[in-house]
């Protein structure tokens, strides 16, 4: 399989790779080649964040485009190992300068840059030498990739991320295949050509453990005191609501969330897994020496937090055959209660409005983990008609009220002393969602896919915004 030829040296990553070995995973069939084009257009893009009144931008480095990860066929590999990163992973000086130059221009308009440094997008060099997160050896050569970072632009940025979202990488990557690299049993989806589910999520997310707790030790003793900044990982769920008030209902919320938030969260703040996913799981969950869980105990800074929706959760059985990472938790969450949603489904996908969610989460947050600094580091909603005429496209009422009704809940949250610190939409542009395609559009800005032109438009959410924030 062939990609084309990416822009600014950079190679593919597993999700090149992916979108373009499976265009039946994705749901329009198209790929990430071309999104909205920011790496040509990202002053154009600063400029509109600038206009909106906004004073900060998230975004992430693609470790292909800064380390491309060409592998070189010599024998001496295999006989000295430890020369092997010199060898293959020469830096991209092009991708460190459009880094650079973006961080500058940010910057320079007064928006703080709040860097992800790795969003789901291994290399696919690495994953093709060694299994990519299936095997320890990721830990230090994402611990190499982060030192980069730091050393490259950590005079500059003072929020770092080490990764966004780690439960959905491991599980849609790993358990149900619908994303890259797409691996599952074969009982789980029959087009899945390799792997496991019922262990493979949890290696995934041991080593992305592990990796974050590496970068985090080498930020603190390396930098932190001179650069000055902060360290932390962003996490997501679904927030989770008893189906019934029944014990067994309430238990199956409280386990929906530990094999969610919990199982990225307990680690980091307490130094192991949460014991209903050590209970349930079994030998198939990995250990933490000692020194790792001391290393990865109290590993952040802040935390991020992303937030789109909440279902209910009800207690069923645990498979005892096919197993998988999704039903070992033994529950079963659903958005619609004896027929009526929670909230209401701007068009046909997973996110139902629940506004309330966002304060019942970082309520939650800070009861059971020690109330920590937090960054809401998503929050959104779709459009889905992309049939619309460009007029009809710009007037999002419902985006409009989505933000100011989880604005107020979150204003609540604050109130009750939740350490939210700060607040980033998803997302500034319509953009390519992953296994959605182009077929979700969550911008504030409009950008016209049609035609290759990629023009920008701001939608009615963006106005509000501005005003929102001029003050």
């Amino acid at each position: 399989m062939k990609v084309r030829q990416l822009q600014g040296g950079r190679k593919p990553s597993i999700w090149d790779n992916f979108t373009h070995a499976h265009p039946e995973k994705i749901a329009d069939g198209s790929n990430g080649d071309v999104t909205e084009d920011f790496y040509h257009r990202y002053k154009e893009d600063v400029k509109i964040m600038k206009d909106m009144n906004t004073d900060a931008f998230r975004f992430s480095i693609s470790w292909s485009r800064v380390l491309p990860g060409e592998v070189l066929i010599f024998i001496i590999i295999a006989l000295w190992p430890q020369i092997r990163g010199k060898l293959k992973r020469g830096v991209n000086k092009e991708g460190i300068r459009f880094y650079n130059n973006l961080i500058n221009e940010l910057i320079a308009n007064g928006l703080q840059p709040f860097v992800t440094i790795f969003h789901w997008d291994v290399p696919q060099a690495l994953e093709d030498d060694y299994g990519g997160l299936l095997s320890s050896r990721f830990v230090d050569d994402y611990r190499n990739f982060a030192d980069l970072c730091f050393k490259e632009f950590g005079d500059r940025v003072k929020h770092w991320i080490t990764f966004n979202e780690p439960s959905n990488f491991a599980s849609q990557g790993y358990d149900t295949g619908i994303s890259a690299p797409g691996r599952c049993s074969k009982y789980v989806d029959g087009s899945c050509q390799a792997g496991n589910s019922s262990t493979e999520p949890y290696t995934v997310g041991h080593n992305l453990l592990l990796a974050h707790a590496a970068a985090v030790q080498l930020y603190k003793q390396k930098y932190q005191a001179t650069q000055k900044g902060q360290i932390g990982i962003t996490v997501t769920t679904i927030m989770m609501l008893p189906y019934s008030n029944s014990a067994s209902d309430v238990a199956a919320a409280k386990r929906a969330l530990d094999f969610n938030l919990g199982w990225f969260l307990d680690p980091v703040v307490y130094g192991d897994y949460p014991a209903s996913m050590r209970e349930r799981v079994g030998i198939r969950l990995p250990t933490f020496s000692k020194r790792q869980s001391k290393r990865l105990e109290g590993s952040y800074d802040f935390i991020g937090i992303n937030y789109y929706t909440t279902y209910y959760a009800r207690s069923v059985p645990a498979a005892t055959v096919n197993i998988s990472y999704s039903t070992d938790s033994g529950v079963e969450t659903t958005p619609v209660r004896n027929g009526i949603p929670i909230g209401e489904q701007p068009g046909s996908s997973f996110l139902y409005v629940y506004p309330k969610g966002i304060r019942d989460l970082l309520l939650y947050t800070k009861r059971n983990y020690k109330n920590p600094v937090i960054y809401i580091t998503e929050n959104g909603v779709i459009d889905t008609n992309n049939t619309a005429t460009l007029p009809q496209a710009l007037e999002d009422p419902v985006r409009v009220l989505y933000y100011y009704r989880h604005l107020l809940f979150l204003r609540r949250a604050i109130k009750d002393g939740v350490n939210v610190k700060g607040f980033f939409a998803w997302t500034l542009l319509d953009d390519f969602e992953w296994g959605y395609g182009f077929t979700l559009r969550f911008g504030i800005n409009f950008v016209d896919f049609s035609n290759g032109i990629l023009k920008r438009y701001p939608k009615q959410s963006a106005t509000w915004f501005k005003n929102f924030l001029q003050k």
